[in-house]
C-alpha cells in the first residue's frame, strides 16, 4: 500500500538562455584543433618510416612500391607486429647478407618465403601490445640521448627499470656513451668513453652477440666491472647488443633498482625493443660532413692553442627559416671538458647532440640573439661541477658569445677565487637588499657600495652623502633621532642600530643602519663602518600582518553578534516542545540541535500543523548555507510552504511554487532540500513529496525501511523542475521518522552508511515512553555536531484490544 506514485508537478518555464559567447565551447574547439594538429604530425611522422621502409625493400628485392609494401605487411601479420615495428626491424636491417653457395643473394629478412617469418617465438599478448606502442613513440625521438629517455619511459613501469644507456662501439674497440636517462650527468661523464677492456659486460655482449643478463649481484661484481655510484644501486642489469646488418655496434643496457631475474616475459620483450632500436638507430641522420681544406684545418689550430674553453659555431637553419641547431666547426679540448665530452671530437657534430637540454636555456637564446643582432652577449655567473683526477670541485664560468661574420664565438671564462668571492658579495647584497658605506672622520671622504645608492635612490654619479649630511635625507620626525646617534657615534664612538625612514622617488622607504666607529691609539674615532638595509618589504608585511589580525578580531566580533542574532530568530521561529504532542491521532515528538563547532547558525527546520481538515502536516527542511540569510530564508520558506498547503495547494505544486520563489528571492543563489507530509486520519493515509532530501524512514512489525522517493529535485537549483508525490497507509504500530542530512553524515563516513546506522538504531529494541527520541539521537550523533540536526519522530498508536 506504501509509495504509489503520480505526477502532479505544475510546469514552469525555463529562462530565456544568455546571448553572450560559450568560452567553455570555444576552449574545447581549440583543443580538438591541437589534438587533430598533433595527430597528423604523428601520422606524418610514421608515413615517413613507411615510405623509408618501403624505399628500402624496394632497393633491396627490386621490387615495385606495391610489391614492397605488400611484402612489408605480410611479414608484419606472420611475426604478428605492427607495420610500423616491421618497419623499423627492416630499417635496422638495410645491409645484404653473405649469400649461401648456390642461393641467390638476397636481403637479410627478405629473400624468400623463409627468411621473410622470422624466428618462431611466443611473444605475450601485452608483450606485443607494448612494442607497438613504442615503435609508435620512436617516430618522435629525434637523438639518441632522446630515444634513451623513451626506452625509460616505455620500461619503466613495465619492468621497474631505474636507467638506460646506450653504448656504440668505437674504432679502437672501446665503447662511447651516446645515449642515456636515469643516470647522473657525473657518473655520465665517467663512463663517456670506456677502453677496451676485458670485465665490461656491454663490450662482452657487443662481441658475442648474445644478451648479457646480471642477475646475481655478488658472482656478477666478481666478474665484471660494475656501473653505478656505489653499484649496488642498481641489483640487476641487462645488455642487449642491437643486432642490424652485420655485427653489433650498438649496445641497451637496462639497469634496476631491484634483485632478482629477468623474467622470461621480460626477456622476450627486451629483445623486441633491441630490434626496433636497431631501425632508429640507423634511421638516425649522420651529422654533415666538415669540408677538409685549409682554412678549416687554420682555425682547428688555433682554437687548439687557445687556453680557454671556446667553440666555433655555424647556424642550422629549418624549413621556416628559425635556427634549429648549431654546427660545430672547431673546438677547444676544454669545451669537451665543460660539456661533459672529455676527449670527443666535437667538431663537425651539432651542438644539440650532446647538449640536447640547451634549447630553451639561457645560453640559447643569447646564441640566437647575437645571430640576429649582432650584440654580444654575456651569460650571469653560473656553477658548474668538475671531475679532476677523481675529485669533483665546484667552479663558477661566465659564458660569452660574439658574431663573427656568419658565424658565433661562445667562450666560457673560468672565474677565481677572489672573483667568486667578490660575486658572492654582491649576491649577498642584493639578496639581502644591503650595502655597506664607510666615511672618514679624517679626511671627510665616503664611499658606498652600489645597493647602497640603489637603497637611498641616489645616482651613483652624485657621489655619497657625508656622514653629517644622512638625517637631511630621513624624514623630519625621524631626524632628530638619527642626528643624535651620529652624534654620539662620532664624539663618544657609541655604535648604533637605528630604524628610520626615507622618500624617494615619492615613496616612503623603511630603512635600518648599523654603524660602528674605529678608533686611533688615543681612542679618538676616525672612520666609521656602515651596513645599510631597506626593509620595507618586512615593515609592510609587520603592518599588513597587524591589518589582518585585527581584521580577523572584528570578523570575529561580526560572527559572534551574527550567531547570536541568527540563534535568537532560530529559536523564535521554531518553538519547542517539551514533551511529545498528540496530532491528528498521532503522537509526534520533534527534536531541534544545533551545530557545536562553527560561529554559524544553519538553517533546518521542522513543521508539525494540524490542518483545516482535521489531517496533519509535517515538514522538515534544511537551507544551503549559514547564518542569518539561511535563517531567514528558512523562515520564508517554512510560513509559506504552511500557508500554501493550509489553503488547498497540493504537496507537488507547493513545491514548485517555493521553487520559484527561491529563484525570484534577493539571494538567487539559495537552495534548499525539503519534505512535504500530508496525513489523513479517517484513512490513515500519508501523501508526501521531497525536493532532493533524504526519504522518512517506516519502522513496521520491528522491521526498518526507507519509503521510495518520488522524483523531486532541489528547491532553487533549475527553473524547470519535477515533483511527485507518492502515498503510504500507515498501521497502528508503525514508526515514521523525518530527519536532515545532519542526522546521518558524518565525515569521514559517507551518507549511506549513516543511513544504514539510523536503520539499524530505529530497529533495535525502544521504548515507546516520552523522551524516547533522546536515547535515538545520542546513539547516532558524534560528540562534536558540525551540522544542526532536526527531527520528527512520528507514531500511529496500536488500537486497543477490545
Amino acid at each position: 500500500m506504501c509509495d504509489a506514485q503520480r505526477v502532479t508537478s505544475e510546469p514552469v518555464r525555463p529562462a530565456q538562455p544568455g546571448a553572450a559567447p560559450d568560452l567553455v565551447e570555444l576552449a574545447k574547439i581549440v583543443a580538438r584543433q591541437r589534438a587533430e594538429l598533433d595527430r597528423l604530425r604523428d601520422q606524418a611522422a610514421m608515413s615517413a618510416v613507411v615510405e623509408r621502409a618501403t624505399g628500402a625493400e624496394m632497393a633491396l628485392t627490386g621490387c615495385s612500391a606495391d610489391a614492397a609494401g605488400e611484402r612489408l605487411l605480410q611479414r608484419a601479420k606472420a611475426a604478428r607486429h605492427t607495420l610500423l615495428e616491421e618497419c623499423w626491424i627492416t630499417l635496422g636491417s638495410l645491409a645484404p647478407a653473405a649469400p649461401d653457395p648456390g642461393e641467390a643473394p638476397g636481403p637479410v629478412g627478405t629473400a624468400g618465403p623463409e627468411s621473410a617469418v622470422p624466428e618462431k617465438t611466443t611473444t605475450p599478448d601485452d608483450v606485443a601490445a607494448a612494442l607497438a606502442r613504442l615503435g609508435q613513440a620512436l617516430v618522435r625521438v629525434p637523438t639518441p640521448h632522446d630515444l634513451a629517455r623513451c626506452l625509460l619511459e616505455h620500461l619503466g613501469p613495465d619492468m621497474a627499470a631505474d636507467a638506460v644507456m646506450l653504448f656504440a662501439r668505437r674504432p679502437d674497440g672501446g665503447l662511447e656513451l651516446i645515449g642515456h636517462a636515469g643516470i647522473e650527468d657525473k657518473l655520465a661523464a665517467q663512463w663517456s668513453q670506456v677502453p677496451p677492456l676485458s670485465g665490461i659486460a656491454a663490450l662482452d655482449a657487443l662481441r658475442a652477440g648474445e644478451p648479457r643478463w646480471l642477475e646475481d649481484f655478488a658472482s656478477d661484481a666478481r666478474r665484471y666491472l660494475l656501473i653505478g655510484e656505489p653499484p649496488e644501486q642498481w641489483r640487476s642489469r641487462a645488455w642487449l647488443p642491437v643486432t642490424g646488418a652485420g655485427s653489433a655496434e650498438v649496445c641497451v643496457g637496462v639497469l634496476r633498482g631491484r634483485a632478482g631475474s629477468f623474467t622470461p616475459r621480460d626477456r622476450a620483450h627486451l629483445r623486441g625493443v633491441a630490434g626496433l632500436c636497431a631501425g632508429r638507430l640507423r634511421a638516425f641522420d649522420a651529422p654533415p660532413e666538415r669540408s677538409a681544406d685549409a682554412a678549416t684545418d687554420v682555425v682547428q689550430t688555433l682554437f687548439d692553442a687557445l687556453p680557454l674553453a671556446a667553440m666555433l659555431l655555424t647556424p642550422l637553419s629549418a624549413a621556416t627559416g628559425e635556427t634549429e641547431d648549431f654546427r660545430v666547426e672547431a673546438a677547444t679540448a676544454q669545451a669537451g671538458d665543460l660539456l661533459g665530452r672529455p676527449g670527443e671530437e666535437l667538431a663537425g657534430r651539432r651542438l644539440l647532440e650532446f647538449r640536447p637540454a640547451l634549447v630553451g636555456e639561457p645560453l640559447w637564446w643569447g646564441c640566437v640573439h647575437t645571430l640576429t643582432t649582432g650584440e654580444p652577449y654575456e651569460s650571469e655567473p653560473f656553477a658548474h661541477e668538475e671531475v679532476l683526477a677523481g675529485i669533483a670541485a665546484l667552479s663558477t664560468y661566465s659564458a660569452r658569445v660574439a658574431r663573427l661574420g656568419d658565424a658565433l664565438v661562445v667562450s666560457w671564462v673560468r672565474h677565481g677565487s677572489s672573483d667568486r668571492q667578490e660575486q658572492r658579495l654582491a649576491d649577498l647584497q642584493r639578496l639581502g637588499n644591503l650595502g655597506w658605506a664607510n666615511w672618514n672622520l679624517a679626511t671627510l671622504e665616503a664611499s658606498w657600495s652600489s645597493q647602497v645608492f640603489a637603497i637611498f635612490g641616489r645616482d651613483s654619479a652624485d657621489g655619497p652623502v657625508g656622514l653629517a649630511g644622512l638625517p637631511e635625507l630621513a624624514l623630519p620626525e625621524d631626524a632628530p633621532a638619527l642626528t643624535r646617534a651620529v652624534r654620539g657615534l662620532v664624539e663618544d664612538g657609541r655604535a648604533f642600530d637605528l630604524p628610520f625612514r626615507i622618500r624617494t622617488s615619492g615613496v616612503i622607504r623603511h630603512l635600518r643602519l648599523v654603524a660602528e666607529a674605529v678608533a686611533d691609539t688615543h681612542g679618538t674615532p676616525v672612520e666609521v663602518h656602515g651596513v645599510v638595509q631597506d626593509m620595507t618589504a618586512r615593515r609592510r608585511a609587520e603592518l599588513a600582518l597587524v591589518e589582518s589580525e585585527q581584521a580577523i578580531l572584528t570578523q570575529n566580533d561580526v560572527l559572534r553578534a551574527e550567531r547570536t542574532l541568527a540563534s535568537r530568530l532560530q529559536h523564535a521561529l521554531l518553538p519547542m516542545a517539551n514533551r511529545p504532542v498528540q496530532l491528528a491521532g498521532l503522537r509526534v515528538e520533534v527534536a531541534y540541535l544545533p551545530a557545536q563547532s562553527g560561529v554559524h547558525v544553519g538553517g533546518d527546520w521542522f513543521s508539525a500543523v494540524e490542518l483545516p481538515d482535521d489531517g496533519a502536516l509535517l515538514v522538515v527542511g534544511d537551507v544551503a548555507g549559514h547564518g542569518v540569510g539561511a535563517v531567514a530564508t528558512m523562515a520564508q520558506l517554512r510560513f509559506t510552504a504552511k500557508g500554501m498547503v493550509i489553503t488547498g495547494s497540493s504537496l507537488t505544486g507547493a513545491l514548485a511554487r517555493l521553487n520559484t520563489l527561491l529563484l525570484h528571492s534577493r539571494d538567487s543563489h539559495a537552495t534548499a532540500t525539503m519534505v512535504l507530509a500530508r496525513y489523513n486520519p479517517r484513512q490513515r493515509r500519508l501523501a508526501w513529496a521531497q525536493a532532493g532530501h533524504p526519504p522518512p524512514l517506516l519502522l513496521r512489525d520491528g522491521e526498518a525501511r526507507y519509503l521510495r522517493r518520488p522524483r523531486g529535485m532541489v528547491l532553487g537549483a533549475t527553473s524547470t523542475p519535477v515533483y511527485e508525490e507518492a502515498e503510504c497507509r500507515l498501521e497502528p504500530g508503525d514508526r515514521l521518522i523525518l530527519f536532515t542530512d545532519g542526522l546521518v553524515e558524518h565525515p569521514p563516513d559517507g551518507i549511506d552508511r549513516g543511513l544504514e546506522r539510523l536503520a539499524e538504531a530505529v530497529a533495535a529494541p525502544h521504548t515507546d515512553g516520552p523522551g524516547s527520541l533522546g536515547p535515538l539521537l545520542a546513539q547516532m550523533l558524534p560528540e562534536e555536531r558540525r551540522d544542526d540536526v532536526c527531527v520528527v519522530d512520528v507514531r500511529v498508536p496500536r488500537v486497543p484490544e477490545p
